[in-house]
């Protein structure tokens, strides 16, 4: 419970008014606590496991608002299903919205992800919303500045309120609610959005609307910022501008997301202006709650009134997890808020379920991500195999129909963020459609890019990237970087690549140059034949990458060669469907340098104990799990790999 008695400054006589600010973001479309793709449930997670969360801290608090911060539409099976398969029908109310109908939501914003099935559907699907929908730097119609823009939903919306103190008295307050996404977001959907939709800036966006809100009566503005913590220097266009956007005079709290974190954590303590202890960016309240319905994020604000005017007199964030709820909340009521959203989505659940069974091929080997780092990636080059088909049929101009064509695919569940349980694993057999979804896991459209030889090579060198530098001789280096996502370590096949780990990476995590002396990549051959600097190639990939997602070299509209509505996914399925035997075109293949006398960790799933045979030429011995669950295995690179 928030104790209005633990902060001073309060005048004789004057009341205090407990106001607190939750938040989901991140959700993905998980709404039950159920993997798809294993088709097993997974506690957790979901939108209806954490509404018991939601509901305990309502009931601390005598007010309350609920936000969602963004990329709520798409993410599981159940999204493809509704987008795809079954529709919007006029009256249907999408599964998700329902839910947070249900759960009294008081404003949501929009993500990156509420575009990957098209305008149309998304704004059909917020067309059941009972609640307002808000993001300021998304327009249909630009103007000469933000507040001329003709913007895609409302860029904020007033919620006038009756609030009580600590005595029981009421007071009215009026609560600005902004929105903001990505920019990069008409890039990454660049298929669907050109000449549609336009992005401007956060902070120039915040900058104009918020003396507007201020002048409209808001007494508080609380920012919904589908927005990663990064950098304290604002740069135009920054994706992840939480820190410059907490500057912005007249925003008083901050819900940040994006990046699948948690704020605050020790993840964010060495950045400038940034203090995890009072869970504070540039002196404003700010949370980020995680990602999946796995956490919610808790802004709690002492107010106080004078003469008509709000101020903030003290603040606390904290992340409630459903890992490890609050010992002395409240238990929920018997007709709890859970079981109401469960039955409301539970069409969906069982239609999805249907749907995710359906047979598609075979295959007669098992295909999993557990080793996608060390060069095992058969469950890769299924994909590999669909997008190079697919490209090179629809080449038809004759200066680039007898390029080579290679094929760009990423580990899209390799651990990291997305726990142990986060990885492909689909037995020999029969292969359904919920499997397909576990080979590629996002709904991204096929692209192609021509490239040159250096291009290419710049793209593999921002893939090594992924490992931490190994000292010859040393003996306990974490192989990979766990900054570094999965789905940035990109594999071009067939080509056969050599890394040497004891050099310096030339860019960092997020793709920014680095070294640009740095070599790791010290050896590329495509049949044999190193590749040439300047020769051209056809590189398939998605729209997210092509669209500059990544800042992978040569990523740009210049360079693109097909951009096609089909859905990779779809075309990795019909490939399956199509082919009596998987895999049988030649591959390339990753190896490291051998370095004597030199062993690092490397930690994946549990279950890749039952595949180490795929690995033995590291010797792999397994060092027990982790605190978070995932396996360590201590792997010998003398003989190289």
């Amino acid at each position: 419970m928030f104790n209005t008695g633990s902060f001073g400054g309060l005048s004789v006589g004057q009341r205090a008014v407990h106001l607190r600010v939750l938040e989901t973001t991140d959700l993905h479309l998980h709404l039950l606590p159920y993997d798809y793709y294993a088709d097993r449930p997974w506690d957790g997670i979901g939108l209806v496991s954490a509404a018991n969360l939601i509901e305990q801290a309502r009931a601390e608090a005598p007010n309350a608002l609920l936000f969602d911060n963004g990329d709520f539409l798409q993410g599981t099976p159940m999204g493809d299903f509704v987008a795809h398969e079954r529709g919007l029908r006029d009256g249907d109310v999408h599964p998700v919205i329902a839910a947070m109908n249900a759960l009294d939501f008081d404003a949501i914003t929009l993500g990156n992800h509420e575009f990957n099935y098209g305008l149309e559907f998304l704004m059909k699907a917020l067309g059941a919303a009972a609640f307002p929908v808000v993001s300021a730097n998304l327009a249909v119609k630009r103007g000469a500045d933000p507040r001329r823009d003709t913007t895609l939903v409302k860029p904020y919306t007033l919620i006038d309120r009756m609030v009580s103190d600590d005595l029981g008295g009421k007071h009215p307050i009026r609560i600005g609610v902004i929105g903001f996404a990505p920019p990069q977001v008409v890039d990454w959907d660049n298929h669907a959005l050109d000449g549609r939709l336009h992005a401007r800036d956060i902070v120039e966006t915040a900058r104009a609307y918020v003396p507007e809100m201020r002048e409209a009566g808001a007494d508080l503005i609380v920012a919904l910022a589908h927005t990663g913590i990064g950098s304290a220097r604002h740069t135009h266009g920054m994706e992840n501008a939480a820190v410059p956007l907490a500057r912005v005079p007249g925003i008083d709290a901050l819900l940040t997301g994006h990046s699948h974190l948690i704020f605050p954590s020790p993840v964010f303590g060495s950045l400038p202006d940034v203090d995890i202890t009072a869970g504070t960016i540039a002196g404003k309240p700010a949370v980020m709650g995680g990602c999946w319905g796995a956490h919610i994020g808790v802004i709690d604000l002492l107010l106080t009134r004078d003469a008509g005017r709000w101020d903030v007199l003290g603040t606390r964030s904290e992340v409630r997890s459903l890992s490890s709820s609050p010992k002395a909340a409240p238990r929920p009521r018997p007709d709890t808020t859970a079981e109401k959203l469960a039955s409301v989505v539970a069409s969906a659940h069982s239609d999805t379920l249907a749907a995710i069974r359906r047979p598609v091929g075979t295959s007669h080997k098992p295909l999993h991500s557990y080793f996608a780092h060390l060069g095992e990636m058969d469950s890769l080059r299924v994909v590999a195999d669909a997008q190079r088909e697919y490209v090179a049929a629809r080449l038809t101009d004759p200066d680039l129909r007898d390029l080579p064509v290679l094929s760009a695919v990423a580990p899209f569940k390799s651990g990291g963020r997305s726990g142990p349980a986060g990885y492909t694993d689909i037995p020999a057999g029969p292969l359904a459609l919920r499997h397909i979804a576990d080979l590629y896991a996002f709904p991204n459209a096929i692209a192609a890019l021509c490239l040159t030889g250096d291009q290419v090579l710049d793209w593999l060198e921002r893939s090594a990237s992924a490992f931490n530098r190994v000292r010859p001789g040393s003996t306990g280096t974490v192989l990979r970087d766990p900054d570094f996502p999965g789905y940035n370590f990109e594999v071009i096949d067939p080509l056969d690549v050599v890394i040497d780990l004891s050099q310096p990476a030339r860019f960092d995590a997020n793709g920014v140059l680095i070294d640009a002396k740095a070599h790791r990549v010290v050896s590329v051959t495509l049949n044999g034949a190193a590749l040439e600097p300047d020769a051209r190639f056809i590189l398939c990939t998605n729209s997210y990458r092509a669209g500059g997602a990544g800042n992978f070299s040569g990523a740009r509209a210049s360079n693109l060669v097909l951009a096609d509505e089909a859905v990779a996914r779809d075309i990795v399925r019909e490939h399956v469907a199509r082919a009596d035997s998987l895999l049988n075109d030649a591959h390339g293949s990753l190896r490291f340098v051998p370095m004597p006398d030199t062993s690092v960790v490397f930690e994946t799933g549990p279950a890749a104990q039952q595949h180490l045979d795929q690995i033995v030429r590291f010797h792999p011995e397994p060092r027990g799990l982790t605190r978070g669950g995932f396996l360590r295995l201590k792997l010998d690179l003398s003989g190289g790999a």
